[in-house]
């Protein structure tokens, strides 16, 4: 447990992120979750804290058989943290200034064929109730769009034009996403026509003690729409429905597919780099691994040298 000084540092580092970086509620969250856990395993004031503590938590990790990937992202926590309170005066040192991070290969996104998503969808659309169509709408958005799952369930309802043919000619719908940012996503053909009919049932979503709701897809929830725990809940047993395996299948596979279905299709990586909402190019330039083949292919077709070959 943090005691009320520790509890005010997290508070404050907290504050600066999300006033200076922009960084999303569930950003911070994990920031939150992350630092507590550290406190609870070092058990000593902030300014006693040294290098070997950070290791010995490192060590830690490693004896709960953390992942790798865990252990670079918790000393990356802890990295900004305790420059915060370095700059802010709160210490006169910073202990993992020469703490190495931990070796980390950079994992491949999961993803899905398209068979397997046309499955997924087939099956969604088989569902013949209002929480079928709900669930229809969700996945053709999402992988016509590759909107976050978090972006995606707390969608506003104004985001829809009050003229639904303006959507069908557009095709595109505004969003915010990751740190305020907002863009620009596409909406197909199908995932217009699944909305259109998710629309016609959502009333029946909203909860009985509310008249209205501001969300696309409201319901009892705390937050008043549909969570991720329970839009992930409900892919999984999609999935297995769909004699899927429900082990590899969940709204963020559903995403990387969407990406790597336009980048097999002959798309640019800038251009996903923005429909994702990416900040960074170096963040899209994982899914190439899924393309290689046709990248390949574009190369030995129109290369000019390629040409001269043949």
């Amino acid at each position: 447990m943090t005691d009320q000084n520790d509890r005010h540092l997290i508070e404050l580092f907290l504050e600066m992120l999300a006033a200076e970086q922009a960084c999303a509620k569930n950003t911070l969250m994990a920031y939150d979750r992350d630092l507590q856990d550290f406190y609870r395993f070092i058990q000593k004031p902030i300014d006693q804290i040294i290098t070997d503590d950070i290791l010995d938590y490192l060590s830690g990790l490693v004896e709960r058989e953390s992942s790798v990937a865990t252990q670079a992202r918790r000393l990356s926590c802890l990295r900004k943290y305790f420059r915060f309170l370095f700059s802010e005066a709160v210490m006169n040192h910073d202990p993992t200034q020469t703490v190495e991070s931990p070796r980390l290969g950079r994992p491949l996104p999961k993803t899905m064929s398209i068979a397997d998503v046309d499955l997924l969808l087939t099956t969604a659309n088989e569902q013949r109730d209002s929480c079928g169509a709900r669930l229809l709408a969700m996945l053709e958005i999402m992988y016509s769009s590759g909107m976050r799952v978090t972006e995606l369930v707390s969608l506003p309802l104004s985001v829809l034009p009050k003229d639904p043919q303006l959507l069908r000619r557009t095709q595109m719908i505004h969003i915010k996403g990751k740190g305020g940012r907002e863009r620009l996503v596409p909406l197909g053909q199908p995932a217009i026509d699944a909305l259109e009919d998710y629309l016609r049932v959502r009333d029946e979503f909203i909860p009985a003690s509310q008249k209205t709701s501001p969300w696309l897809f409201p319901s009892n929830g705390k937050e008043g729409y549909l969570t991720r725990i329970r839009f992930f809940q409900l892919i999984k047993g999609l999935a297995m429905k769909a004699g899927l395996n429900p082990d590899v299948i969940s709204p963020h596979v559903l995403r990387h597919a969407f990406a790597t279905h336009l980048l097999q299709g002959g798309a640019d990586l800038m251009s996903i780099q923005k429909l994702l909402g990416h900040v960074d190019i170096s963040t899209t330039q994982v899914y190439t691994h899924v393309a290689a083949e046709h990248i390949i292919k574009l190369v030995n077709t129109h290369h000019p040298l390629a040409k001269k070959q043949k």
